[in-house]
């Protein structure tokens, strides 16, 4: 879905409901869902839409007097902004937000950056980072060169995440957003307003102008006005066509006083390797290796591979893990490729050698590696098919430490989510053997047969396995982040199963008859629940009922991200595992049982969802009888009934609810975070007691040139408090709870469930 397929809008008003949208949120919905819900109902009171920042498309009804509608254009300057505060205080200063419509690449800017304004150019005008869904769009910046006086001043050199957006000398690069830049010349400028700039514009001064985008130099000759706009008249050193000498008249806003400051752009070579190796080790691009600078030993990737100017010896040009190196991936003005600042150093490729962190026998205890990627392929590549771990195997094979997947280099949130999903379970096995494009068939064969089948074979992953995956992700995805920053799963997982492997959605979500696909679905609350310590069966059950959503299939996997915001937030400070989550209640066809007799359901009643004469959980559904009888109460004559949606030829068979088939999922995984840092829990058989936990990240061997020990655990003690009635499992003080069990019910951040009958070894 593009930018241009919806229609946007900002919140102006906090509205009644729900609460947790404030206002300056930025909203959108989708052009044909809007006219769909304009043909029921052409003068609404309120409009369905999904806020900024949502993980799921979820929707939710605003008041229409609270909102109001953006550009897209509009929206992308002001999703640039900070917070809901400051995007609503600049959304009210139309002025600005017009000015900064207005603004191109090649204006000359002042743009404020802490207690100063600088001057420079912009370069580049859109995102920093690609949308992710299921929004449509990310903030829209400006990317300015720091000129004259002010170069050196800025805190990049074009590069952001990267990305290489804008080209500009070290230090000379700053992306903000529109509310700090404004032109150096207002548009706006007449000979009846004064304006200091025109001053400084003195016949004899030099100068920077832009032309066609390109920075040149030259001398006033004179200032004049045509049509009330102003033109400076220079004496250019090369004019527009290249030509040495000549004169050319420029708009005032495309000047600045002053000269371009000359800088060194030599590299900081104070790092020298030491103890070369002309052994042939193998090594290319993509290779992982280590180097011994002044400053001890250090790890990093080799992205370049070949020769610079004045040297006949091979280099390589290496991203690093820390900021120990000296550009962004250039060299002498040249640039090989990109990286985050200081982290590129360029070195002999005879001073390399491979990762000693992922060697064979580098430490007691740390598995035999093989030496080279092809004496891998023939190990542990063999396209075959391996079984998920059985209950029997679990202690066998996958229980101890260097067990489970090797963390390295925040990669905690992969390996935690790879572990849930195929130690014990195959219910996505699919997407390992699912026909693929050329271009992913890598990234598929790396998950296949590096990843999912040593972990069931020998219940461990080498740690450089998983890097290679971010590598291929890295360089297959929109994100360039993948080898180094921590993401959160559900990031991982839609790119891995929608944009690589096109996975066919897991979740079908209907809403008001429209069916959206969906990989996961963040469970949202309104502020009128009653829940204090609630199951996943009723986070979900509320959930859907506000959100007014049904399923309109069963789903083979049901990924549920739970209520909390970020890694600090949590809405409850305990959630009880629901080991099995009944949906039939939540499916938009099929037959459902009356709440009260038994008899087949024929309608349901949304405002008797929180009455608390009936259950805590469950949809509230009744016969034609009991419904009538029901709402004859006078509590209850205003509630809302809605007719059932039941298959035609259905035929009732006088079956009670009890003896009549009901559609469940079970749960198998859960995903915890406390802080920075993923774990997680696997159910992997059929007693209470048949809990795993584990950390890809449990321990470590050495400092920088160390490696990670990973560790799976065997934590019965799960069942017992899962035994417990809710009010002994309230009174539970998480410090004081036996094992790892407290990081179940206190930091679950997402549900894995799955329908028996979708697993492939079932």
């Amino acid at each position: 879905m593009t930018s241009s397929d919806n229609l946007y809008f900002i919140i102006t008003e906090n509205p009644q409901s729900p609460a947790h949208i404030k206002a300056g949120r930025i909203c959108y919905i989708s052009n044909s869902t809007y006219s769909s819900r304009l043909s029921y109902n052409d003068s609404p009171s309120y409009l369905t839409v999904v806020p900024y920042g949502s993980q799921t498309l979820q929707y939710f009804p605003i008041n229409l007097s609270c909102i109001e509608a953006l550009s897209a254009e509009e929206s992308g300057l002001l999703l640039a902004l900070s917070d809901d505060a400051e995007r609503l205080k600049w959304y009210r200063e139309r002025a600005a937000l017009q000015t900064a419509r207005e603004l191109r690449e090649g204006t000359l800017v002042v743009v404020q950056e802490g207690a100063e304004e600088l001057t420079g150019v912009i370069r580049y005008i859109g995102n920093l980072t690609e949308p992710k869904y299921p929004n449509p769009l990310t903030g829209t910046y400006f990317g300015i060169e720091l000129l004259g006086v002010d170069r050196g001043k800025g805190k990049k050199d074009g590069t952001y995440q990267y990305r290489h957006l804008l080209n500009c000398s070290k230090d000379c690069g700053i992306f903000a957003p529109f509310s700090r830049v404004r032109p150096l010349v207002p548009r706006s400028l007449s000979p009846s307003v004064p304006e200091t700039s025109l001053s400084q514009r003195n016949v004899g001064d030099r100068v920077i102008y832009v032309i066609n985008g390109t920075c040149r130099y030259g001398m006033v000759l004179g200032v004049e006005e045509e049509n009330g706009k102003y033109f400076v008249r220079i004496s250019t050193e090369t004019d527009e066509n290249g030509k040495t000498g000549g004169e050319v008249s420029v708009p005032i806003e495309c000047t600045i006083k002053g000269e371009v400051s000359e800088e060194p752009q030599s590299m900081d070579t104070d790092m020298l390797p030491v103890k070369p190796n002309n052994n042939d080790l193998g090594l290319s691009v993509n290779s992982m290796v280590e180097v011994t600078l002044a400053k001890g030993n250090s790890y990093g990737t080799i992205r370049w591979i070949g020769t610079v100017k004045d040297s006949e010896k091979t280099m390589a040009g290496l991203e690093l893990e820390e900021d120990w190196g000296v550009s962004d991936g250039t060299f002498k003005e040249e640039r090989f490729f990109t990286c985050p600042p200081k982290r590129a150093l360029f070195v002999r490729l005879s001073s390399l050698r491979p990762d000693s962190r992922f060697l064979p026998n580098n430490s007691e205890g740390m598995p035999k590696q093989q030496n080279t990627e092809s004496e891998t392929d023939q190990t542990l590549g063999m396209l075959e098919t391996v079984p998920p771990i059985t209950p029997e195997q679990v202690k066998l094979i996958l229980i101890g430490r260097m067990k489970g997947i090797q963390g390295h280099c925040n990669s905690c949130y992969m390996d935690a989510a790879l572990f849930s999903l195929f130690s014990c379970s195959s219910v996505l096995d699919s997407m390992l053997f699912k026909s693929t494009s050329p271009q992913d068939a890598p990234i598929q064969n790396t998950l296949l047969t590096d990843i999912v089948n040593p972990l069931r074979r020998q219940g461990f992953v080498e740690g450089r396995h998983i890097m290679k995956l971010r590598q291929q992700l890295q360089k297959h995805s929109n994100s360039h982040s993948f080898t180094t920053d921590e993401k959160d799963p559900e990031e991982f997982l839609i790119v891995i199963m929608q944009y690589i492997l096109a996975l066919d959605p897991l979740l079908k979500l209907s809403a008001h008859g429209k069916v959206q696909d969906s990989y996961c679905y963040q469970i949202f609350l309104d502020q009128t629940h009653s829940l204090v310590l609630p199951t996943v069966q009723q986070l979900l059950e509320h959930s859907f009922h506000s959100a007014e959503l049904k399923l309109a299939e069963v789903p083979s996997c049901l990924i549920l991200q739970m209520p909390r915001f970020g890694k600090k937030f949590k809405m409850f400070d305990k959630i009880v595992p629901s080991l099995e989550l009944d949906i039939t209640d939540l499916l938009t066809e099929g037959p459902q049982q009356c709440i009260l007799c038994g008899e087949l359901a024929l309608k349901q009643c949304t405002d008797c969802f929180k009455d608390p004469v009936f259950s805590q959980t469950g949809f509230k559904v009744f016969c034609n009888d009991c419904s009538s009888k029901v709402h004859s109460h006078p509590q209850r004559l205003s509630h809302h009934i809605d007719d059932l949606n039941v298959p035609k030829g259905y035929q009732y068979h006088g079956k009670s609810h009890t003896q009549m088939m009901r559609d469940k999922m079970e749960l198998f995984a859960v995903l915890c975070i406390e802080t920075s840092h993923y774990v997680s829990f696997v159910k992997y058989g059929p007693e209470s007691e048949d809990w795993i936990f584990f950390d890809s990240m449990a321990d470590r061997q050495g400092e920088r040139d160390g490696f990670n020990i990973p560790e799976v655990l065997a934590c019965p003690e799960v069942g017992a408090y899962l035994k417990m009635s809710p009010a002994e499992l309230a009174n539970q003080v998480p410090r004081d709870m036996k094992g790892v069990a407290r990081r179940l019910f206190c930091d679950a951040y997402m549900y894995l469930y799955q329908s028996n009958s979708m697993c492939l070894y079932r």
